[in-house]
């Protein structure tokens, strides 16, 4: 019988999916940015991974990548390599190891830290946060659960 513990992992997993599937799209296409936007809370706050730190709502987020899409980001796909989720009662961390393809040339490996509540027996993300893998930060298969 799966504990409550494993249904919530296995409910932040399936928001992890939606969130790397909605923002992914292919030339000639664009992100679906409702569904991106609904797995948020309004008031959640994202940081990416540019210095100086900044940080911006999921308004603001979405509304810099409107500018690029088309423009200078033809396309994005994001998977997931791997991911660790801390749920205690109503709050949760997880932890996603990703790669990302920009216009089918340039990849890059990046870790996201979400920040998740359970509120009306739904998980919404509070926090987000990102950074990109460089020489001294590798993402390796130590970030995520066996």
């Amino acid at each position: 019988m799966e504990s409550d513990r494993d249904k919530d992992v296995r409910a932040i997993r399936s928001l992890i999916a939606r969130q790397f599937k909605s923002i992914s799209w292919r030339e000639g296409k664009t992100p679906d940015w409702a569904a991106f936007e609904k797995d948020f809370l309004p008031e959640a706050t994202l940081y990416a991974s540019a210095r100086p730190l900044r940080s911006q709502t999921t308004g603001q987020f979405i509304e810099r990548m409107n500018g690029l899409v088309g423009k200078t980001l033809h396309s994005f796909e994001e998977t997931v390599l791997g991911s660790r989720i801390h749920v205690f009662g109503n709050v949760a961390v997880a932890v996603i190891a990703c790669e990302n393809v920009e216009n089918a040339t340039e990849t890059n490996r990046n870790v996201e830290m979400m920040l998740l509540v359970k509120d009306d027996g739904s998980w919404r993300i509070a926090a987000q946060a990102w950074d990109r893998q460089d020489a001294s930060n590798p993402v390796t298969s130590e970030l995520w659960e066996r």
